[in-house]
C-alpha cells in the first residue's frame, strides 16, 4: 500500500481514497508537466555529477542548464500557487495547505541552490571539487523531495480538483497557466515536453493546440519537436497527426 496517504489529512485521505476507485479517465492538469519536469531534474542531476569542474565550457554549460532547470521549476511553483491552489483555496479552504507548504520549502532550496550555483561560477579552480560536490548533493536532495511531492499533487491535489471542478474547468486552469509564460519559456518548457511524454500524449497536446494556438505558435512549436524526437518517433508522431510527412505542416507538400 502507497505510504502517501499517510502524509495527509483526515480529509484529503478520504478523497485520496476515491480517487483510487476504478472511473473513467479524468483531465489530468499535472501529467504532462510533471513527466517533463522530471526528466529536467534528473538530467541536470546527471550532468551536474559527470560535469569536468576544469573545463571551462563543461562547467559553463552545465551551470547555464542548472539555472535553466531553476528558474523553470520557480516557474511552476508560481503558476501552481497562483492558479492552482487559488482555485482550490476558493472552494476548499487549507484544501491544497499541505502542497502550499511545500512551494514555500522548495522556493527557500531554489534560492540557495541558486546562490550555489553562482559560487561555482565564480569559484577559483582550487575550490571548485568542493563547491562542486555540494551542489550536487544539494540538488539530489531538491530533486528527491520534489518527486515526492509531485506524487501527492497527482493523488490528493488531483483528486481535490476532481471532486470540486469540471474536466472543462481544469483545462481552463491550464490554458491560463499557459497564457501566464513568455513565449522564451514556453519553448523551453516544450523541449522537455518533447521528449519526456509519450507519442498519444504528445497527439493529444499537438491536436489542442492545432484547434487553439495561432497557426504560427503551433508550427514553431511542431519543428522544435521535431528536432528533439528520433526519426522513428517523429515518423510515429507525424502519422498520429495525419500530417503525411516528416516535416512540419507549413512545408509539407500537398
Amino acid at each position: 500500500m502507497s505510504p502517501i496517504p499517510a502524509l495527509l489529512d483526515p480529509a484529503a485521505q478520504a478523497i485520496h481514497q476515491t480517487a483510487q476507485q476504478p472511473t473513467a479517465p479524468r483531465f489530468d492538469i499535472y501529467a504532462g508537466i510533471h513527466k517533463a519536469l522530471r526528466r529536467l531534474m534528473a538530467d541536470t542531476l546527471g550532468r551536474l555529477g559527470r560535469c569536468d569542474l576544469d573545463h571551462p565550457g563543461d562547467l559553463r554549460d552545465t551551470l547555464d542548464r542548472t539555472a535553466l532547470m531553476l528558474d523553470l521549476m520557480a516557474s511552476h511553483i508560481d503558476s501552481e500557487n497562483t492558479v492552482i491552489h487559488t482555485a482550490i483555496e476558493a472552494r476548499l479552504p487549507q484544501g491544497a495547505r499541505q502542497t502550499t507548504e511545500d512551494h514555500v520549502e522548495h522556493q527557500h532550496s531554489i534560492a540557495a541552490l541558486r546562490q550555489d550555483v553562482q559560487a561555482l561560477r565564480q569559484a577559483r579552480p582550487d575550490l571548485r571539487p568542493l563547491l562542486g560536490r555540494h551542489l550536487y548533493r544539494q540538488m539530489a536532495l531538491f530533486v528527491a523531495e520534489n518527486l515526492e511531492h509531485m506524487h501527492v499533487e497527482e493523488t490528493a491535489n488531483n483528486a481535490t480538483l476532481w471532486s470540486l471542478f469540471t474536466d472543462a474547468e481544469i483545462a481552463q486552469f491550464e490554458g491560463q497557466i499557459v497564457g501566464r509564460l513568455s513565449p522564451e519559456k514556453v519553448m523551453a518548457y516544450m523541449r522537455w515536453f518533447a521528449i519526456s511524454l509519450s507519442t498519444a500524449e504528445l497527439t493529444g497536446f499537438l491536436q489542442a493546440m492545432r484547434l487553439g494556438a495561432p497557426a504560427e505558435a503551433y508550427e514553431a512549436t511542431l519543428a522544435l519537436i521535431k528536432g528533439e524526437l528520433s526519426p522513428e518517433r517523429w515518423d510515429r508522431l507525424a502519422t498520429a497527426l495525419q500530417m503525411g510527412s516528416l516535416v512540419p505542416a507549413s512545408t509539407a507538400t500537398h
